[in-house]
């Protein structure tokens, strides 16, 4: 029997310090209605703060991860603590000179393990800002320094954001971008090695199918040419460091003030979120989790969350490039939705993904 996922990868530092998947996508794919109850994986916690736009009755965030929680909980705090722009710098999309200053207030606010694990980070939160600080966001950080250079200048890569229309976008990348070092180079540094070395948990490529390096420049078209790149935050992150005035959606100044006055509604739990807490759940934020699992596992812990889940429930994820879905014993009692993912894949500027997954348990 293969090992399950939480003994095959650390969790002991932080993986993601902030969200790699589109927060307007997962709120799009829920009912729109309030009062509701979600269960999410906590990751790096904006995607938790996201699902509070949808007036909750409560979050239940759960993750096998100590360091991944205590990422939920400074945003909390800081949420409290700090006015928009200060919470922008703190977490690294504005530069910033006051980090260490609003750093020390906000974990005032936090519980005593909080408090400790962002102090043994303190540098690394002044030099990058607290949503820069996990591996994934490491590794983009040295493909940048380091790869990206030997492929593009920088005003090549600058001019990926200028505003233009399709035919336009097509042909700069055809033209300007999409040449033999741009294959070559992440065909090397976006290899399941390399990313499993870097980025990613190697466990977490256990279920993998194809070439992650081909899959990557695919889905890099798809944002660079079929979606208007001028509006990505994920890209302008991974190609510059920065996503200037273009945010995601936790981070927007429009949608602070209703997540900082909601914050009181999320509950925190350590361990595998089907054991979170006791449902009924009216949707389940299941982020890629199922990438991580092999079919028979992914049924299980499927069947366990669909037992939680409330009469009309909907379960959103994403696939990169483990093909899943709700479990063939489900079928006839869940419904997959592929108008409504058909709808949100045109606008899911977190382009990493090959698949997203709406899927509805039927009253």
């Amino acid at each position: 029997m293969t090992a399950s996922i939480d003994q095959r990868a650390s969790f002991e530092a932080i993986r993601y310090a902030q969200a790699w998947e589109d927060a307007d996508v997962l709120l799009g794919a829920f009912h729109n209605r309030p009062g509701q109850r979600f269960l999410s994986i906590c990751a790096a916690g904006d995607n938790v703060l996201a699902l509070l736009l949808m007036d909750p009755r409560e979050v239940v965030a759960a993750d096998l991860s100590d360091a991944q929680i205590a990422c939920l909980r400074l945003r909390i705090a800081a949420c409290r603590t700090l006015p928009h722009e200060a919470f922008l710098e703190l977490f690294g999309a504005r530069p910033s000179s006051r980090r260490r200053e609003m750093l020390s207030d906000v974990l005032a606010a936090c519980d005593a393990q909080t408090r400790a694990f962002w102090q043994a980070l303190e540098p690394q939160v002044v030099e990058h800002g607290a949503g820069n600080v996990g591996k994934f966001e490491n590794y983009f950080r040295l493909f940048r320094r380091y790869v990206l250079p030997l492929i593009h200048a920088r005003s090549t890569v600058e001019s990926v954001f200028e505003k233009r229309d399709r035919a336009a976008r097509v042909r700069f990348f055809e033209d300007r971008w999409n040449n033999r070092r741009w294959n070559l180079c992440t065909s090397v540094f976006f290899s399941r090695t390399v990313m499993g070395w870097l980025g990613r948990d190697p466990a977490f490529f256990d279920h993998v199918e194809g070439s992650a390096g081909a899959h990557v420049r695919s889905k890099v078209r798809f944002a660079a040419v079929d979606q208007d790149p001028s509006e990505n935050p994920y890209m302008r992150t991974v190609l510059t460091g920065r996503s200037a005035d273009v945010l995601p959606t936790a981070w927007r100044g429009e949608n602070y003030k209703a997540i900082a006055g909601r914050v009181d509604r999320i509950s925190v739990v350590k361990g595998p979120v089907q054991t979170a807490a006791d449902g009924p759940f009216d949707g389940f934020n299941l982020s890629d989790i199922f990438e991580y699992m092999s079919v028979d596992e992914t049924a299980t812990i499927y069947a366990e969350l669909f037992e939680q889940a409330a009469p009309d429930a909907r379960f959103v994820y994403w696939n990169m490039m483990a093909p899943r879905s709700a479990p063939s014993a489900l079928a006839g009692r869940v419904a997959r939705l592929p108008d409504l993912e058909a709808e949100l894949k045109q606008i899911d500027k977190a382009f990493f993904y090959a698949d997203l997954i709406v899927e509805e348990r039927m009253s």
